[in-house]
């Protein structure tokens, strides 16, 4: 074994016992220590520290059962495998009840006292790596709610830096998932505005007919249902930060007015006729190449040069793998607390198909992913049980099977209902990706009785 041996003590009031485990012990890359008693024991779990115990359940003195507390001193989870010949159910459910890992009965199955061990140093194991991934994760912090710690990461966070340090419009770009609003949010929280609010509207999630008034705000009757008056993003965000958010999805004919607001830092609201001074940062984010955007017609080039001072691209999740671990264990920690949750770690072969699934759906889909698992995991241990079907058995989800006789409609409705499953329910990005307009995901959800 390449790292220190893990030391287990042997507690059995019969010599040849304790001489037979110590050697099967070391064999398997153990460190054996012996004791005769209780006494003995306790002595040398306060002296030694070892990481578990394999205790006889008859002894003089005071049994296994009394002694599983003594045992576990100075490390609560630290795992007690109780061997006993006389193996009463009874007696094993009082063990487990006490807390104890596992119960073998003589004579000794050494395989099985094998395989029992062999769990114990993985779960030690986990436990310890996720303590230290802790203890990095505090050293190392991220900017604002945004973590990671590859090379990507690091450049995004000088990038934000010296966006929230000047008072400059931005452009946020990166797929869906991303973090692109957690990244604005950080750039207004560490900027001259913080105290300010923070202002976000979703251009994809709004009713085109709605955007104007959600913008620039309305009078009382300056349409049908404008039953009271209104203040639109602009004058809500006065002092502080505005995200436009899928900019690229504000209606085109919207565009030259949203531009004459922002050169003016003045907004007068539908069906009025005062017009509102306002001054407040612009940070515009889009899960487009904006660019490309421009060139297919759907956002104005005068509006992305006025927005487009500085532009910062996020990174999908496939392309830092190395923050999938991290990422994952804060991700637990939130909602270990967010579910009065206790789970420790994710079990190896877990986190190794976190690490190799593609995230389609980026930071947000790792989310839903983590959440879950924590609500399923009701112990200390996420297996891969806990984890979504899809992750477990990436081929029969990735393609959408075409049953026989299935209308044209019946396959269209489920690739857009499968691709905002991946997309965390994102219209923008499954339009995107099924090269679609957001008004016809839109439409499509609305016939299925789903909006």
């Amino acid at each position: 074994m390449g790292h220190d041996a893990l030391k287990v003590l042997v507690v059995d009031d019969e010599p040849a016992m304790r001489l037979v485990l110590e050697a099967r012990l070391r064999s398997w890359g153990y460190e054996a220590l012996l004791a005769a008693d209780g006494d003995e024991a306790e002595r040398l779990v306060k002296e030694a520290h070892p990481a578990i115990v394999v205790s006889d359940v008859v002894m003089p003195g005071r049994s296994g059962l009394e002694m599983i507390q003594t045992l576990k001193t100075g490390d609560a989870g630290r795992p007690v495998i109780l061997i006993t010949a006389q193996g009463t159910i009874d007696m094993a459910v009082e063990a487990m009840k006490q807390g104890a890992q596992d119960f073998l009965t003589k004579p000794l199955d050494h395989a099985k006292l094998r395989a029992v061990l062999d769990a114990a140093r993985e779960e030690i194991e986990l436990r310890r790596a996720s303590q230290k991934l802790e203890a990095h994760a505090e050293k190392e912090s991220g900017f604002g709610a945004m973590f990671g710690t590859s090379k990507r990461m690091k450049e995004v966070y000088e990038m934000l830096e010296a966006v929230a340090a000047s008072d400059a419009s931005a452009i946020l770009t990166g797929e869906s998932g991303t973090g692109k609003e957690v990244a604005a949010r950080a750039i207004h929280e560490r900027g001259a505005r913080a105290k300010g609010p923070f202002i976000a509207l979703n251009a994809a999630a709004i009713p085109e007919t709605l955007i104007e008034s959600e913008l620039f705000g309305h009078e009382k009757g300056a349409f049908t249902g404008a039953v009271t008056s209104r203040p639109g993003c602009f004058e809500l965000a006065h002092r502080g930060t505005l995200l436009l958010d899928e900019i690229a999805e504000m209606p085109i004919a919207l565009q030259p007015k949203l531009l004459r607001v922002l050169e003016d830092g003045r907004v007068r609201r539908l069906g009025g006729r005062q017009e509102f001074a306002f001054d407040a940062r612009v940070l515009a984010a889009t899960n487009r190449e904006p660019r490309e955007a421009v060139q297919k017609g759907l956002l104005r080039e005068d509006l992305y040069y006025r927005l487009n001072v500085f532009t910062i691209t996020l990174p999908p999740l496939r392309e830092r793998q190395e923050d999938i671990r991290e990422l994952a264990q804060r991700l637990l920690r939130e909602f270990n607390e967010k579910h009065r949750a206790a789970v420790v770690a994710l079990r190896a072969e877990a986190l190794d198909l976190l690490i190799h699934y593609s995230w389609p759906g980026n930071v947000r889909e790792l989310r839903n992913v983590m959440e879950r698992a924590v609500i399923l995991a009701k112990g200390e241990w996420i297996e891969i049980s806990h984890l979504p079907p899809y992750l477990r058995h990436p081929e029969t989800t990735a393609r959408i099977v075409l049953s026989p006789g299935a209308t044209a409609a019946e396959t269209e409705k489920e690739l857009i209902l499968r691709t905002l499953e991946q997309t965390g329910n994102n219209k923008a990005e499954a339009a995107r990706r099924l090269h679609l307009d957001v008004k016809t995901i839109r439409n499509k959800l609305k016939s299925y009785g789903l909006i």
